[in-house]
């Protein structure tokens, strides 16, 4: 069974930074592209951030220079680590990944973060 949980979502200010975890479960994680997502409201879900199997990332034109994705594979453990916040930010960030052995995608339950003053 395949699971993904998110944490370190929180109120910041903005400017601030935060780190987000994503706990992965019932995977060989070394082997996944995983990424980031995130929707805020009264918006379309959009890509934050991807890192593939071998460490390459790729980024959502918005958070390039601020965001910074990147895995520990022996702690089966993804992260986005986000610096200077802005108010834009806000929304709910969600985990995810695609496994080719059942044809579908895996989301976590997602974690929200909040910039604001």
């Amino acid at each position: 069974q395949v699971q993904l949980v998110e944490s370190g979502g929180d109120l910041v200010q903005p400017g601030g930074s935060l780190r987000l975890s994503c706990k992965a479960s019932g995977i060989n994680f070394k082997l996944f592209t995983m990424s980031w997502y995130r929707r805020a409201p009264g918006k379309e879900r959009e890509l934050v951030a991807r890192i593939t199997s071998d460490g390459s990332t790729n980024y959502g034109d918005s958070v390039k220079g601020r965001f910074t994705i990147s895995r520990d594979n022996a702690k089966n453990t993804l992260y986005l680590q986000m610096n200077n916040l802005e108010a834009e930010d806000t929304a709910v960030y969600y985990c995810t990944t695609f496994y080719p052995r059942y044809a579908r995608d895996y989301w976590g339950q997602g974690t929200q973060v909040t910039v604001s003053s």
